[in-house]
């Protein structure tokens, strides 16, 4: 059976909503603070729940939020490739979510920003499974390289699913250059498609990454609300979303990315896949919090009514 390989970070998020960010220098008080298992933990968890099985590659530190970081890993039924690093806790996010539905984000690296070629020396993916890298892996120096050595050594019947992030923004970097021949999936949302190739809409977008990548590659590009489009050698398809009453879209891109590769796994086309994570990130922003992707009962019922 296929599973998912999550090359990327788990650290914990401080989520914490409140009405609007004060000025420099202000104070205001949040509605609501809690902290919670985040970063590649939501994807995992989207996932997992949707019946794909789930290995997290990364370390994971020893301290209290590397605690947290397990609980919450042990509860979903991720494995754990490494044990805990006895150096350095996890690290931590701090959320902020206005009543907008905007997000900031404030970030503090751990342990998950390390990895050794020794560390990844036991990681062999199955031909059917596949290895997800995260784009803010690519910008941490104590983990990029091995990762990158790893990911191209890897045989190439695997399937290597790339979710930029939104602080990689060129594909001109000696890093991105080594890895775009090297991606099968790309998976992101409207802005981190148009920061990467500078083009001035989605479609345009679509057309400038498909310069970029290998011919075939399988591109999903998220449109909030409206849904995404997914596109293969040029030619794109519209996938509509779900009309619903968004909270909070911490963690919905996440949950999309996990339920679309869970649908592909189970052998969905492209856009049926893309439906049903479609329903998964709707169903997330009617929640609070980061990991608030649904299950394949509640994904199953939301398609049932639209």
């Amino acid at each position: 059976m296929s599973r998912l390989l999550h090359s990327g970070q788990v650290i914990v998020d401080l989520v914490m909503s409140l009405d609007t960010l004060p000025a420099t220098g202000g104070d205001v008080l949040a509605n609501s603070a809690s902290f919670e298992a985040g970063g590649g933990f939501n994807v995992m968890a989207a996932a997992r729940r949707n019946g794909l099985p789930v290995v997290y590659l990364g370390r994971h530190g020893s301290g209290r939020f590397g605690d947290l970081a397990r609980a919450a890993m042990q509860a979903e039924g991720i494995e754990m490739a490494l044990a805990a690093s006895d150096d350095k806790d996890t690290g931590l996010c701090v959320s902020l979510t206005e009543a907008t539905t905007e997000r900031t984000f404030i970030s503090h690296i751990g342990a998950e920003g390390d990895l050794l070629a020794q560390d990844l020396a036991s990681a062999v993916p199955n031909a059917d499974d596949y290895v997800y890298v995260s784009g803010y892996s690519l910008l941490l120096e104590g983990k990029a390289q091995a990762l990158l050595d790893w990911l191209l050594a890897l045989p190439r019947q695997i399937t290597v699913v790339f979710d930029p992030g939104p602080l990689v923004k060129a594909p001109d970097s000696a890093l991105m250059v080594a890895l775009l021949p090297r991606i099968d999936i790309w998976t992101s949302n409207g802005p981190e498609a148009l920061a990467f190739t500078g083009a001035s809409d989605l479609a345009g977008a679509l057309l400038k990454l498909n310069e970029h990548l290998p011919a075939g590659t399988l591109l999903v590009v998220r449109d909030g609300p409206n849904g995404c489009w997914v596109s293969r050698s040029g030619q794109a398809e519209h996938v509509p979303g779900f009309k619903v009453k968004a909270v909070d879209s911490n963690g919905a891109g996440d949950a999309h990315a996990g339920v679309f590769i869970a649908g592909l796994a189970n052998g969905l086309a492209p856009a049926v896949a893309a439906r049903r994570a479609n329903a998964a990130a709707a169903l997330a922003v009617t929640r609070w919090g980061p990991a608030t992707s649904p299950g394949t009962a509640e994904v199953d019922t939301l398609l049932s009514a639209g």
